[in-house]
């Protein structure tokens, strides 16, 4: 007896593909790939929708001014929007990120942090129509993270140890901080700061953290400005958060006394330099980021050890350039 060959199946006609007969199954097939405790974050992120814990304003949305542009907090999902399209535009459009294909559609940086945190917003009152978004920083308080999917840094860094050594210390995540290239100026950069002090007093924060990045994965081309941090920026023990096993490159890639400690200050990122003059403290590893092309160092800065030159600058009550 021939064996039949296996027949192709049929094409379905077009009308045909909308049908609940036709969409139950792939529905099915999608939400067993994508779980709901999963698909439901990811949707919010994407919409721009927050929590409503994270809707809560404990003040005022504006943080501060100076002459047109405006330091506040988005207050809607469309702000928080206009800070994912920035994202995407400094990230993956001006430098070496690659895009899922969900953000290259939306033509916006997202992921499921977004809907747990407070988005920083830099705003030029001068632009035609409405404000427009040139600078923005994503916050991250440790009660919302202890209520939701934790830190972004822990991906990383493993922070659980560094926060089980400091209970009662409220920490705060900083990251995802970005600026239009028109607008990398001093007093867009002063803005962002201010508005951070602002937050870190309105929420009685003890310790900020985070990552900070170094473009590039090759470690050879960052070696004077990796081994500059670990000879003369690390951080004491207390503070240091390992990166995780598996992720861990070194940063001590040279001497001490081969170090051209110029060079190798002018090969860092101005944020890099800006967390290092507040007195912010370098962790032991660095970490490659292979999805948006960076070289990645634990950041940590307890408030109280923030040069004084910079309290004085912002005031000790964030009033310098209160709106």
């Amino acid at each position: 007896m021939e064996e039949r060959a296996p027949q192709a199946p049929r094409a379905v006609p077009f009308r045909q593909m909308f049908t609940p007969a036709h969409l139950k199954p792939l529905i099915g097939q999608t939400l067993v790939t994508l779980k709901p405790t999963r698909l439901a974050p990811a949707l919010r992120s994407y919409s721009g929708l927050r929590y409503r814990e994270s809707r809560r304003a404990a003040g005022p949305a504006s943080l501060g001014q100076i002459g047109p542009l405006e330091v506040r907090l988005a207050c809607s999902a469309a702000e928080v929007r206009r800070a994912q399209r920035l994202r995407y535009e400094v990230f993956f459009e001006e430098m070496s990120a690659v895009p899922a294909p969900a953000a290259r559609l939306a033509r916006r940086d997202f992921d499921r942090f977004d809907a747990v945190c407070d988005h920083l917003l830099v705003l030029d009152h001068e632009t035609a129509g409405e404000p427009k978004v040139v600078g923005t920083y994503r916050l991250l308080r440790q009660d919302i993270a202890d209520r939701h999917a934790g830190f972004y840094t822990a991906g990383e860094f493993a922070i659980r140890a560094l926060i089980a050594r400091h209970p009662g210390r409220r920490f705060l995540e900083l990251g995802r901080s970005c600026v239009l290239k028109p607008y990398r100026t001093k007093r867009t950069v002063e803005l962002l700061w201010h508005g951070i002090w602002a937050y870190v007093l309105r929420h009685g924060v003890d310790v900020l953290f985070g990552c900070a990045s170094l473009e590039g994965t090759r470690l050879a081309p960052l070696a004077q400005p990796l081994a500059f941090l670990h000879h003369f920026a690390r951080g004491e023990e207390e503070w240091n958060a390992a990166a995780l096993p598996a992720r861990a490159v070194p940063m001590d890639l040279l001497p001490r006394e081969m170090i051209d400690q110029r060079a190798a200050l002018n090969a860092l990122p101005p944020l890099i330099k800006g967390y290092l003059r507040l007195g912010a403290q370098i962790g032991e590893h660095a970490v490659i980021d292979h999805a948006f092309g960076t070289t990645d160092v634990f950041i940590c800065l307890p408030i109280e050890r923030i040069n004084p030159r910079y309290l004085g600058h912002f005031g000790i009550n964030a009033e310098r350039h209160a709106a």
